[in-house]
């Protein structure tokens, strides 16, 4: 399902609520997120798919929240399960694939809608940062909330800020586009391969609120 920038006048964060809300009142238990990223380390290139193991989130929307009734904890924001069968997937997707495949990153999340500065890049590279986009947060917090497992898979659209070259906006249309057929052959074959039954413990890591106690 789409997430956000398809509807005119709904902010991202309200978006990511509302796609929740119905994510939890379906009882979904697993959810696989995929995007568009900027590459912060030198060595990725656009066209490559990274399956990110972490996050840093410089977002400022901490608030977006279903309820206040939990408490959680983000030790393996990333289901380790979806991600292994992401990994597998996409391995098995790219042999004629433009990218490469990695199976580990940090994913920097900002605020939209500008892009980042040259200054704000090497800040996120000297943190730590591989990639840098931003869905990844409050996703991975609200699928937390639903106890629901998540991870996602993402293409380098481009090279952040005063990464290797300077980026186009039609090179940033035309990758979304021509990879599409390979990122829907990726999630598919993921989806498939999921186990409904959980072998992780992503669902235990969200615990009664502490606050007004």
């Amino acid at each position: 399902v789409k997430i956000h920038g398809w509807r005119k006048g709904i902010k991202r964060g309200q978006a990511s609520l509302q796609l929740f809300w119905v994510l939890k009142e379906a009882g979904v238990k697993k959810i696989i997120a995929e995007g568009g990223v900027g590459s912060v380390n030198h060595l990725l290139n656009p066209y490559d798919l990274i399956i990110s193991s972490d996050y840093l989130d410089f977002s400022l929307r901490k608030d977006i929240e279903l309820s206040s009734d939990y408490l959680l904890a983000m030790r393996q924001a990333v289901c380790p399960q979806i991600r292994s069968n992401l990994i597998k997937a996409a391995r098995l997707c790219n042999a004629d694939g433009t990218g490469r495949v990695f199976d580990r990153g940090i994913y920097a999340v900002t605020d939209g809608r500008h892009f980042e500065s040259p200054a704000e890049i090497a800040m996120l590279g000297r943190l730590g940062a591989d990639i840098v986009g931003q869905s990844m947060c409050p996703e991975a917090y609200l699928a937390r909330e639903i106890a629901a497992c998540y991870a996602r898979i993402d293409i380098v659209a481009n090279y952040a800020e005063g990464v290797v070259e300077d980026w186009q906006h039609d090179t940033l249309s035309r990758i979304f586009y021509q990879e599409a057929p390979r990122m829907g052959k990726i999630l598919l074959y993921a989806l498939r391969n999921i186990k409904l039954d959980p072998e992780c413990n992503c669902p235990q890591l969200r615990y009664p609120t502490l606050l007004g106690e």
